[in-house]
């Protein structure tokens, strides 16, 4: 028979373990809060949605911010991100990239060394780039944003989502938008597609004329990324051939990429500052 003396000591246990359940998710869920509030204020839609501008100079003035929500990052241990699911994983690395690269920009503004920042490359030499600039404490070690992208996200083999090269942002006009809200693990699927489309639909960076599809240098450098079975996705042209709408193709066109009669050619990068002005 049960003992009825054990069932409020069960039911105070169930309660207990359901509420610091609930507060973890809750912390977890709170971790981009802050990131979200200053996209939110400073990212600004322009070219009908397709791109952003990033007010760099108002998020100066409150850096103070900015720096908590870095300092927040770097206090998840490798641990604690190990035990995350991947959409949680992604959202966090795809977050903390898109944070630190608006870091190295504002912390550069303005400053005597770079009293007129035109592009983000300016921060780079002759010998580095400023994207393999140890600069971010992440997971218990000082990484690079190369690191973050190609290490911690293309890298480990975990994510296999191509879709990622329109989420991560490198503060310049030619790079796909950086998104007004931060990417979360439960909206993440949406927002990589939506960001897809943004991207793709944009005639300035990606457009098809007769029998020739433009597009991004984007694809040419991530290429093979495209070619690993996303979607069923083993080509660069089956992956674009499931995005036909948003770059406008018509079925001819649509037969041609199919068919590798259509000829792609690659745009020139815009490596200038996606600045508010």
């Amino acid at each position: 028979m049960f003992n009825t003396t054990l069932k409020p000591l069960l039911l105070s246990a169930a309660l207990l373990a359901t509420s610091l359940a609930s507060q973890a998710q809750s912390t977890t869920n709170n971790l981009h809060d802050s990131w979200n509030a200053l996209l939110n204020k400073h990212v600004v839609a322009i070219n009908h949605n397709h791109s952003t501008e990033v007010d760099y100079a108002a998020i100066k003035r409150e850096h103070a911010q900015l720096k908590t929500y870095l300092d927040s990052l770097t206090a998840v241990t490798q641990s604690e991100f190990d035990a995350w699911e991947k959409p949680k994983q992604l959202a966090f690395l795809i977050n903390a990239y898109n944070a630190w690269t608006v870091e190295l920009i504002v912390s550069n503004l303005a400053s005597k060394e770079y009293p007129n920042l035109e592009s983000i490359k300016d921060l780079g030499s002759f010998f580095s780039s400023p994207w393999s600039k140890a600069f971010v404490p992440l997971l218990g070690k000082t990484r690079s944003l190369d690191d973050i992208e190609h290490g911690l996200i293309r890298g480990s083999g975990k994510y296999n989502d191509p879709r990622i090269h329109f989420a991560v942002n490198c503060a310049s006009i030619g790079c796909p938008a950086l998104r007004g809200e931060a990417f979360t693990a439960t909206e993440l699927e949406s927002q990589l597609q939506q960001q897809t489309v943004r991207f793709l639909s944009d005639t300035t960076r990606n457009m098809a004329q007769e029998n020739t599809l433009n597009i991004s240098s984007i694809f040419k450098w991530y290429g093979d990324d495209f070619e690993q079975g996303f979607n069923g996705a083993n080509t660069l042209q089956q992956f674009l051939l499931q995005y036909s709408d948003a770059l406008k193709l018509v079925p001819a066109q649509q037969k041609a990429l199919k068919n590798n009669d259509m000829k792609v050619k690659f745009l020139d990068y815009n490596w200038d500052l996606n600045a508010r002005q």
